[in-house]
């Protein structure tokens, strides 16, 4: 797999909004991150491609979370947790993949916490914003909220 964005682009390492922050993903989250989606399936599995049915214990999610960050080491993805803003609590992620159909479009999928859907918007239109204003991607696919 190649670089997802060229060589010289340095990728963000936050995004800061009022209602969350995002930051890269990775082991430290692996509790809470846990806890985020394991106790939202029913709300993310209305959200496009979430997760599996069936759930996966934490050391399998914790596998999950190393194999997003060697991606984003490797720049062939990027997966950032979205947490509230003044504490390292998770309450949803953002993945910025190549397409699965079209390796030339980016595909960009996201979640939140059932008890902040109310996010899911605002998550959206500032991800869109960041993605169309700060990266140097191809056609990105996100479906809108």
């Amino acid at each position: 797999m190649t670089d997802l964005v060229p060589a010289d682009f340095t990728v963000p390492r936050e995004l800061l909004a009022p209602e969350f922050r995002l930051e890269p993903l990775g082991e430290r989250h692996n509790a809470s991150d846990h806890a985020a989606w394991t106790g939202s399936i029913a709300h993310i599995r209305a959200t496009p491609g979430w997760p599996p049915a069936d759930g996966m214990p934490p050391e399998r999610n914790l596998d999950d979370l190393r194999r997003h960050a060697a991606d984003f080491e490797a720049r062939t993805g990027f997966t950032y947790t979205v947490l509230e803003p003044d504490r390292d609590e998770v309450i949803g992620c953002v993945y910025i993949y190549p397409d699965r159909e079209d390796p030339s479009a980016v595909s960009v999928s996201s979640w939140v916490r059932a008890d902040r859907a109310h996010l899911d918007a605002p998550l959206y239109r500032a991800v869109s914003d960041w993605l169309a204003g700060h990266w140097p991607l191809r056609e990105v696919r996100y479906t809108p909220r």
